[in-house]
């Protein structure tokens, strides 16, 4: 009898704990749908088979633990970048997280604040070469060997379209095939943004190829995005729960931890 009585005591005791922890649950999470963007790196980097890790990855889950109402979904699928946004802009897609504002992407989706944080643009060259650029005439001077390599749909299409006068190939999707072109000759310079670009070259086998230039030669922010049929009530909790990550210094102490 004690025993029995024992038994259904651990019961209801189980059966308690459940009850509150379900409590304490929202009762209907908002599915996020986003994708694992390639070629973006430290934002999204392949550990392992079918694992994806990243400052994006742990950004999303800093989310949820603020805002438990809201669940992302995705970030383990890769997607090129093009496809991504685009699916993003005909509501295929919700969310993506850290792009660079630009006044076309702003015609397209929906900017949240607070930035999560800023990159820096660098030109990469073969280390063989003894080039020298500090201002973007010098990129120009080089002409006719001044061709820039650059990830097609990335926003360094635009910043150089900005700047005018400078040959530019689009053609690669990401910065692997960029580097293998570089190191081909196909093209004198490479046009990156950090954060990531040491780790880059250290996963792809090209530190001994390819050097960093120290000169930055663009600074920008990136800020969480989402696409233009989300609910503003989804937004609006999205933006609290990032100006939260900001205020708490969670935002800085993840940068440092993929820098």
């Amino acid at each position: 009898m004690a025993g029995q009585q024992s038994r259904w005591g651990r019961l209801l005791s189980a059966t308690c704990c459940a009850l509150m922890l379900s409590a304490s649950l929202p009762a209907h999470a908002i599915v996020l749908r986003t994708a694992a963007q390639e070629g973006t790196e430290p934002k999204f980097i392949a550990d392992g088979k079918g694992h994806v890790v990243g400052l994006c990855v742990d950004i999303l889950r800093a989310v949820e633990q603020i805002e438990p109402t809201l669940q992302f979904v995705g970030d383990q699928h890769w997607k090129p970048l093009i496809r991504a946004y685009s699916e993003m802009e005909t509501g295929q897609l919700d969310v993506q997280c850290a792009m660079q504002r630009t006044a076309e992407r702003e015609q397209r989706f929906h900017f949240l604040g607070p930035a999560l944080y800023s990159i820096d643009y660098h030109f990469l060259v073969r280390v063989q070469d003894t080039v020298n650029i500090t201002q973007w005439d010098d990129v120009r001077r080089l002409a006719p060997d001044n061709v820039v390599l650059i990830n097609r749909g990335f926003a360094a299409g635009e910043v150089l379209a900005e700047m005018g006068g400078i040959e530019v190939d689009a053609n690669s999707t990401n910065p692997q095939l960029n580097l293998q072109k570089l190191i081909a000759g196909r093209g004198r310079l490479f046009f990156h943004r950090g954060p990531g670009l040491q780790r880059l070259l250290a996963r792809t086998g090209t530190a001994d190829k390819v050097r960093i230039l120290p000169q930055v030669m663009y600074s920008a922010k990136l800020y969480f995005v989402t696409s233009k049929k989300l609910a503003a009530f989804i937004n609006e909790r999205l933006e609290r729960a990032l100006f939260q990550l900001e205020k708490n210094g969670e935002l800085e102490r993840l940068m440092r931890k993929w820098d």
